[in-house]
Formats: C-alpha cells, sequence, structure tokens
C-alpha cells in the first residue's frame, strides 16, 4: 500500500482531507525536471538557430541576437540545476552544458595579460580555433575539421583538467562575447561580429570560429535532447527514483535543493568568489549575466519545493510537492522554509536590480573595493545558507536518514581559500 499523508485544507464552510501520497510527489518531481529540461531544449535550439543566422550574415544585429539568445536559454537551464546533486544522471551529464570556469586560451585567441602557460594545465593556451592539428599526448591530433566529435570527444576536458570546457553554454558564451578584460570594472566582453565574417575578417581564423560555434550550439541541443528523454516516462532518470523508493527519492530531493543553495550557490559560485574579489569567479563571467544566473538557481530551488514552474510559454506547472509533505508533518517548518526562499529571491533580486537598472554589474559588485556591493552580495550568500537549515529541517520533520549537503572550504574552511 503506498503510504499517504493526510492534509486538512480549510474550506469557507468546513474542511475536507486531501491526502498527498509521496509517489505522487515524486512523479510531480520528475513531471517539472521534464519542463524545465524541454524549455531549456526550446531554447537552446532558438540560440543554435540564432547561432546560424549569425554565422550566415555577421554583423553587429546577429551578434546581438545571438547574445539575446543565449542569455534567453539560461532563463530555463538554471532552474533545473536543483536537480544535480541528488541524481547522479544528471551531475554525471552536468559538465558537458555547464562546466565552469574554463580557461578559453584552449578554445581562441587571448589577450596578453592572460599568458601562454600553466603548471595546473598543459593545453591552456591551445587555441584550437588557429591551429588545424594538436599535439594531445604526444600525437598530433588533426583538428582541421571542428566538429561536434571534436569538442566533445577529443577536447573537453583533456588530460582530465576540469579547466578545459571545450562544450556546453560557457564554451558558446565565449564564442559570443569574447574575454571580459574589465576586471572588476564596468563592461563585459566586446567580441566584434567581424570575428565571424569571412569577408571581412579580424583576428584571424574566423572560418574556423565560426565552425566551433556552430559545432558548440549543435552540441548543447544534442545533449538537451539526450536529458529530455531521460525524464520522459520511461526514462532512466524517472526509472532511478522508482527503483530507489519514495524514502530515498525524497532524500534525493532535498540533496539537490540544500546542496545547491549551500556548497554550490552560496559557496563555490559567490562567496568564494567574493573573498578573493575574483571576476574569473564570477559565473558568466564573458556576458556578465550573473546576476540572472544567480536569481535563477534561486528560483529553481523553490520551484522544486513547491512543485510550481513557469514555462517559457508563460503556462504554470503546479503539483504535489515535499512542501505538502512538510507542512502535513509540521505547517510552521513549511513556513519558515518558505520565507526563507522567499527572502533569498529578495536578494537576488536586489542583485539584478543592481545590474539591470544601476549598471552595476556582479563582477563589480565583488571588487575588493565595492563595500556596499560585497555587502549585497554576502547577504544573499547568508540567506542561501539560512535556507539550507531550513532543508535540514526538513530532513528531520520528515523522518528521514541524515543528509550531507555538499559543502564548500569558502563557506566551511575559509582560511584554506588563501593559503
Amino acid at each position: 500500500m503506498k503510504k499517504a499523508i493526510a492534509l486538512v485544507a480549510a474550506l469557507g464552510f468546513g474542511s475536507q482531507a486531501l491526502a498527498v501520497d509521496e509517489q505522487d510527489v515524486i512523479s510531480h518531481y520528475a513531471d517539472l525536471a521534464h519542463a524545465m529540461y524541454s524549455d531549456s531544449l526550446v531554447t537552446a535550439r532558438a540560440l543554435d538557430a540564432a547561432v546560424d543566422a549569425l554565422i550566415s550574415d555577421p554583423d553587429e544585429e546577429t551578434l546581438a541576437a545571438a547574445r539575446a539568445a543565449w542569455k534567453a536559454a539560461r532563463v530555463p537551464y538554471q532552474q533545473t540545476e536543483a536537480y544535480r546533486f541528488g541524481n547522479a544522471i544528471v551531475d554525471d551529464w552536468e559538465g558537458k552544458v555547464n562546466a565552469w570556469p574554463l580557461d578559453e586560451g584552449l578554445i581562441d585567441y587571448v589577450a596578453p595579460a592572460y599568458g601562454d602557460s600553466s603548471d595546473e594545465n598543459p593545453f591552456y593556451a591551445m587555441n584550437v580555433i588557429a591551429n588545424p592539428t594538436v599535439s594531445i599526448g604526444g600525437r598530433d591530433i588533426d583538428a582541421s575539421r571542428i566538429d561536434k566529435e571534436l569538442l566533445a570527444d577529443t577536447l573537453h576536458e583533456i588530460d582530465e583538467v576540469e579547466s578545459n570546457v571545450a562544450t556546453g553554454y560557457h564554451a558558446i558564451e565565449f564564442l559570443l562575447w569574447g574575454q571580459d578584460l574589465n576586471g572588476t570594472g564596468p563592461g563585459a566582453g566586446q567580441r566584434p561580429a567581424t570575428d565571424f565574417d569571412t569577408a571581412n575578417c579580424t583576428n584571424s581564423n574566423c572560418a574556423r570560429r565560426a565552425e566551433y560555434l556552430d559545432a558548440a550550439a549543435a552540441l548543447l541541443v544534442d545533449d538537451l535532447e539526450w536529458m529530455v528523454a531521460q525524464w520522459a516516462e520511461g526514462g532512466s532518470a524517472r526509472q532511478a527514483l522508482a527503483d530507489a523508493g519514495a524514502k530515498v527519492s525524497l532524500q534525493t530531493i532535498l540533496t539537490g535543493l540544500g546542496s545547491l543553495s549551500y556548497g554550490e550557490l552560496a559557496g563555490e559560485r559567490m562567496k568564494l568568489g567574493l573573498m578573493l574579489h575574483d571576476p574569473e569567479e564570477e559565473h558568466d563571467c564573458f556576458s556578465d549575466n550573473t546576476h540572472w544566473s544567480h536569481y535563477y538557481d534561486a528560483l529553481g530551488v523553490k520551484n522544486v519545493y513547491t512543485g510550481t514552474y513557469t514555462r517559457v510559454d508563460g503556462s504554470e506547472v503546479e503539483g504535489p510537492s515535499i512542501a505538502d509533505l512538510v507542512a502535513a508533518a509540521d505547517a510552521d517548518a513549511d513556513a519558515a522554509i518558505r520565507a526563507q526562499l522567499d527572502a533569498t529571491l529578495e536578494r537576488m533580486q536586489a542583485i539584478v536590480d543592481s545590474a539591470e537598472n544601476d549598471g552595476v554589474a556582479y563582477d563589480q559588485l565583488i571588487g575588493a573595493d565595492n563595500r556596499l556591493g560585497n555587502a549585497m552580495v554576502l547577504s544573499a550568500v547568508e540567506a542561501l545558507v539560512e535556507q539550507t537549515r531550513g532543508f535540514e529541517n526538513a530532513v528531520a520533520v520528515l523522518g528521514l536518514d541524515a543528509i550531507e549537503f555538499e559543502g564548500s572550504d569558502s563557506l566551511d574552511d575559509p582560511d584554506a581559500v588563501t593559503q
């Protein structure tokens, strides 16, 4: 027999017991994932089309349209990140599409200040776009044709170096914007459209640069098609939850929520860059779109907790959620978590407003001389830490086994960061 937890809904003329079944919560969790990844696929296809238009007719208008399509594609994808950490199938795959930071010299030309070598990465400045033959492991590799296979099977994470990011959103971002050479000052990357114009080429290798961008955009579509299929009816991600059982699946949901909130977003993506005052630790560092990426990560956490999601076409997805289970067991605990989620989004909105309304982007906020900006980012970090405590309480309220959420030295051992 399925285990159900009864909720009582107050009606104007009485009350009615509503059964919220754990299996229904888990099924809706998978439905939300399918909706979010499907929207990510739709917007990635639009990005691919915009890239094709840029390559066919490279000018500032088509470049701006491709950049806008990239930003639009980030909106649904960032909301999926709450499915990481708990779901192995997502975490094993995620590095193909959203790995960061990347050593951009692997891909294309960089400014002299970037340097030409790194003790940690022998391919730090390989510049495959400029080199139709590259040496990997003492072997000469034919890179005369830049295609999906070269990017995914040869270049991505060469030598198991995580910063050798050759695929995904951030490789595309670098190709659309170029390096952001402004440090913690105003301004994003300023790659010209003529970098893709074979008739009026700037910075050499325009045809190969276009090949790389075309392959990376097409590969992103392929990777998202695969992930959508995993969350469809009969898909492997759904089946993994079914095989795990209700208790483990609920732990999976909360592992994703707590780990993204704490170690990943509060720690690695925000507190670390703030401590170092380093714009290279900014998530969308070429485009200065980080404010939106952080906001939609936080919104994705709320989506999964409450079982709601607004699709890119404006339609609403709603259903039984882990919030319903928590509320049935302890209404005060649920109310506290909801308040914590809202507090986080309010502080993320302040970061968005700084960039969109005041012209002060995220990399400026974390600058060493920006006391108010630092305080704004730290306030959002503190809110994320607080909501993680709420998820820890939810684990206890639901009688689940204790979960060790993803950590970060920036939060757990700050002295280690500066050593």
